[in-house]
């Protein structure tokens, strides 16, 4: 089989597609032959060795597949080969056919396509834990999600409104705005203007009221950060979900104190691994909201396998919206 082979840590462009022997099914394990890998922005900071957690080289990088199982290990019990699937997994996914453990894979409903399948995977899963796990979401609050026209983002967005709050959209653009919108966001606000520490607090006010938003899904990190947690309301809720700026922001604890808020950190990869069940859960939670019609995943771009790098260079350059998918 093809696969994206990483040899040594370095830009994203220095891996390449290789010819790799096929994977073998152990115990509990599946083989699924792709047909949508999903392609995510933790993907470029593995192959950079700029991740918190780094496969042993070489690798494939790749954290979700959507496609057909073809082989099925001693023991399997839920999948058999001809069923559709998506599967999650920390790497290994940018290739024709990915190994993946049966507790790590979930069967694709009916209508969904693979590439729908593959989208409404890792995003989704991010957003749904840190609004109802993390942040304890509770029916009619008001969500600000900041970077709320990529992959985590607007599957936060989708999932905020589907689930009844009001929805409040961090961008950068009128046309991300736009984006937002069309998705559920019930008021945008801009993240490109000067004094983001003040003006987000005060462009939060002007969408809700004085009193703020309850909860914060926050993807960008530097001032966006610091404007986010100065727009809280009393008791509110921020949860850390990634820092697409690359700047780390610190907290003054004080400030905690004084509104009585949270910050919260969510590692989503965390669930996969402690609480598949959990996980499974929520995921059937996610393809249920789907046929309903309330979750649309955004499919923006589609590359074959060896253009990998083509996809990781909207990234780069902050140019995605929704998702990416490879199509081997």
């Amino acid at each position: 089989m093809r696969a994206v082979i990483v040899h040594e840590h370095g830009p994203f462009r220095s891996a390449g597609v290789e010819r790799v022997p096929d994977p073998v099914p152990g115990p509990g394990e599946l083989v699924i032959d792709a047909r949508a890998i999903g392609v995510n922005y933790p993907d470029m900071l593995v192959i950079e060795g700029k991740y918190q957690f780094l496969p042993a080289l070489p690798f494939s990088p790749g954290k979700e597949v959507a496609g057909v199982v073809s082989a099925v290990g001693p023991g399997v019990t839920r999948f058999k080969p001809g069923d559709r699937v998506m599967a999650q997994r920390e790497y290994g996914t940018y290739a024709e056919k990915t190994l993946s453990p049966e507790a790590t894979c979930y069967r694709l409903p009916e209508p969904m396509g693979f590439e729908e399948g593959a989208a409404l995977g890792l995003a989704y899963q991010t957003s749904h834990f840190a609004l109802v796990e993390r942040a304890g979401y509770r029916e009619g609050e008001t969500v600000l999600v900041t970077g709320a026209s990529g992959g985590v983002g607007l599957a936060g967005v989708e999932i905020a409104k589907a689930l009844g709050a009001t929805v409040i959209a961090g961008v950068t653009s009128v046309e991300k705005g736009e984006l937002a919108r069309r998705h559920g966001a019930d008021h945008v606000i801009n993240l490109a203007v000067p004094r983001l520490r003040d003006s987000v607090r005060e462009q939060v006010r002007a969408s809700v009221g004085k009193r703020g938003v309850d909860i914060v899904l926050e993807n960008v990190g530097g001032e966006v950060f610091d404007g986010a947690l100065r727009a809280l309301a009393w008791c509110g809720r921020m949860v850390v979900v990634g820092f697409a700026s690359m700047r780390l922001p610190e907290i003054k604890a004080n400030y905690l104190l004084l509104k009585n808020i949270s910050a919260i950190g969510l590692q989503w990869s965390d669930y996969r691994e402690r609480d598949p069940d959990g996980v499974r859960r929520v995921q059937e939670d996610l393809y249920a909201l789907y046929l309903e019609g309330k979750l649309r995943p955004l499919v923006s771009a589609t590359f074959p396998l060896e253009r990998f790098a083509d996809a990781l260079a909207c990234f780069a350059g902050r140019r995605v919206r929704g998702k990416m998918i490879l199509v081997p």
